[in-house]
């Protein structure tokens, strides 16, 4: 019997083609052939999928680089990418096609459209990428990494959630220690981009806490390296234990460890918050596209899992009095660590493939 085949399409970074990596793996697994259209960007991110699966690039282009002449090509290279990739499926028909997004994908999901195959989208955010603004009406469902997810009328969105690395189901609900009369942790992350602000308010925030409570505090701070050597003089300065890195190996079990994390909120870190289980201050990224890091947070606050500071609210007066709330407050921090684990959505990729499933079967019946 001919295998299942399925068709993911992502744009070429992390974000998307994370969670496109734990979809092949698991797919794969249930016996799937599984190929992945990207572009020339996104073919870098690729050496991580299983060596199984068949990578193809397709033509495809955005707006949002380049000068006038590139602009200019945009219209054409997005056709002759549709155009290919018709042809290909029109040989190898594909049961189901999904997309992650990024404008790598939009020749896959545009010949599927126009072949009426089975087709989903994955939306890492609580605010839908361009791409997926576009297809979010012209597919079956979209899985919605966070909910509540921002769609369109007419866009019919399930709650799968986003898929976690191995390492943090590895620590998913591990026990929480409230905050008390012992060592403490704290562990602050910022993304790749905006991570300055945090190196410049969080270090004083926790050096403004009462002496009683920030002796017992350490800090496992995630800084660039421009603002590295700062904001360790910084904590040394202040008598605060400290270890400040541009980026920990060991993520996940710093956050099993800790009592509060600082973070932004990104999808990732959000997912991986709530999957663990830990209380949260979380500061969005104000210049994310859309304002999509706000509607990232929107479901742990609601949840009452996390407190949410605008970025134009953040500084040291506000984050000390929040810090001090948490620490304080060691029963509210407890709740507060199973609100964040009520959001979490550990089976994540198990849900993306029972949509695929129940997609590929409505398509047979």
């Amino acid at each position: 019997m001919t295998k299942p085949y399925l068709l993911i399409a992502a744009g070429g970074t992390g974000g998307h083609m994370f969670p496109a990596q734990a979809l092949t793996e698991a797919m794969l697994q249930k016996g799937w052939r599984v190929r992945l259209s990207t572009d020339a960007r996104g073919a870098r991110y690729t050496s991580g999928f299983p060596h199984s699966t068949e990578i193809v690039e397709a033509s495809s282009a955005t707006f949002a680089r380049g000068g006038l002449a590139a602009k200019a090509l945009v219209g054409p290279k997005i056709a002759a990418g549709v155009t290919g990739m018709a042809v290909q499926m029109m040989r190898d028909r594909p049961d189901v096609v999904v997309g992650f997004g990024g404008y790598p994908s939009i020749p896959a999901l545009g010949a599927a459209t126009m072949l009426k195959i089975p087709r989903m989208i994955h939306e890492q955010n609580g605010i839908l990428g361009r791409v997926n603004q576009l297809f979010a009406t012209r597919v079956s469902q979209v899985a919605c990494g966070i909910w509540p997810t921002d769609l369109p009328e007419g866009a019919r969105g399930v709650h799968t959630g986003n898929p976690v690395r191995a390492a943090v189901l590895e620590r998913a609900a591990a026990g929480y220690i409230p905050p008390g009369d012992y060592p403490m942790s704290i562990l602050v992350m910022g993304g790749s981009q905006g991570a300055r602000i945090l190196s410049d308010v969080v270090p004083g925030a926790i050096a403004a806490l009462p002496d009683a409570l920030r002796d017992h505090i350490r800090v496992a701070h995630q800084a660039r390296d421009e603002d590295g050597e700062r904001v360790t003089a910084f904590y040394a300065d202040h008598g605060i234990r400290a270890e400040v890195k541009p980026f920990f190996q060991d993520v996940p079990r710093r956050m099993s460890d800790a009592q509060l994390v600082i973070s932004r909120s990104g999808a990732s870190s959000v997912a991986d918050i709530s999957v663990i289980g830990r209380p949260s201050i979380l500061i969005p990224f104000a210049a994310a596209a859309g304002d999509h890091q706000t509607a990232n947070a929107r479901g742990l606050v609601q949840a009452g899992g996390a407190i949410m500071i605008p970025e134009n609210l953040l500084d040291v007066s506000a984050l000390t009095e929040q810090i001090t709330a948490v620490l304080t407050n060691p029963e509210a921090a407890q709740k507060m660590a199973h609100a964040a684990l009520s959001t979490g959505a550990p089976d994540a990729t198990e849900r993306l493939v029972h949509l695929v499933e129940d997609l590929a079967q409505k398509e047979t019946a």
